[in-house]
């Protein structure tokens, strides 16, 4: 009944088809501000999306294997979690890995990412088998150190800081939680975890997150059909609704950063299912009325 009551006071969106792409695992929406352009991966086609909606233009880089995320780079083009390994996509198609975690875990991959203020790398891992407690929360610095700063996770997922940078926001999907951090921006250090928000598993699997310029904390429930708005307090005042059970990131995006972007997937639905829902792994989009912020690039 408690819930019901929350349900009941929170506005409620309908979400628009932006691309009608059929991602079978679209992931990690990202604005690039200078370009006007949206990222977006396709995990299990390894493929990286770029769509310029003023233009309509689009491109795709094909990675060739499992592609978590792909975030711009302050000195041009990409860094990106190809499987366990941190590459850099050079603009004129140039790889390069620094970073490799995790070899003894061949059913590890990279999961969502984020860079913070400074320019740090922050990227999730995940156990495709959902083992528990096997993956871990990186911090990957601009001159290519690694550290990991959590552990004992399974599916790192949705990442994003409050505007003032005090505060991190984590996602261990099948926790049902979204975890807040203290966060000490200098150092680069998150203590003192506490939960900001429990989902009911009826709802949906907590997948990526986003925060917007009044802190409100945005996040896709994945097989819930829905993105939520939580206020900085833990309170649900928003809710989106999706045609696509399985949505997964949503990112804010648009000239003035007031569309919200949300993938989703294909993934893990039964034939039957995907006759029911032909939007599923479309790319949707939202104006909430609230705006985002700027995304930050990494600094290595």
């Amino acid at each position: 009944m408690f819930r019901l009551v929350l349900m009941a006071h929170a506005r409620t969106l309908t979400a628009e088809v932006a691309l009608a792409d059929g991602d079978q695992l679209g992931e990690g929406p990202n604005w690039d501000e200078a370009a006007q352009k949206l990222l977006r991966v396709d995990i299990t086609a390894g493929r990286i999306h770029r769509y310029a909606p003023a233009s309509e233009r689009r491109s795709t880089i094909d990675v060739g294997d499992l592609v978590g995320f792909a975030l711009p780079r302050r000195d041009g083009g990409l860094v990106a979690g190809v499987r366990n390994t941190i590459v850099l996509l050079e603009a004129g198609g140039g790889r390069r890995i620094i970073a490799r975690v995790e070899r003894h875990r061949p059913e590890n991959r990279f999961n969502d990412a984020r860079c913070d203020a400074v320019g740090r790398l922050w990227a999730g891992t995940l156990s495709m088998v959902r083992e528990p407690g096997a993956a871990a929360l990186y911090r990957v610095d601009p001159d290519g150190a690694v550290q990991a700063v959590r552990r004992d996770m399974t599916i790192c997922n949705g990442l994003g800081w409050s505007p003032n940078n005090r505060l991190m926001y984590v996602i261990d999907s099948l926790t049902q939680r979204i975890d807040v951090y203290d966060f000490d921006l200098v150092a680069g250090a998150i203590h003192d975890r506490r939960t900001l928000v429990e989902v009911d598993a009826a709802d949906g699997l907590p997948d990526g997150l986003t925060v917007d310029a009044e802190g409100g904390v945005w996040v896709a429930l994945f097989g819930g059909g829905a993105v939520r708005r939580y206020t900085p307090a833990g309170e649900l005042d928003t809710v989106v609704l999706l045609p696509a059970t399985n949505c997964t990131c949503p990112a804010f995006g648009g000239a003035e950063l007031d569309e919200l972007y949300v993938t989703s997937a294909r993934h893990r639905l039964s034939d039957e299912q995907l006759a029911r829902q032909p939007l599923a792994g479309a790319l949707f989009r939202v104006r909430p009325g609230v705006r985002g912020r700027p995304q930050h690039r990494f600094a290595g």
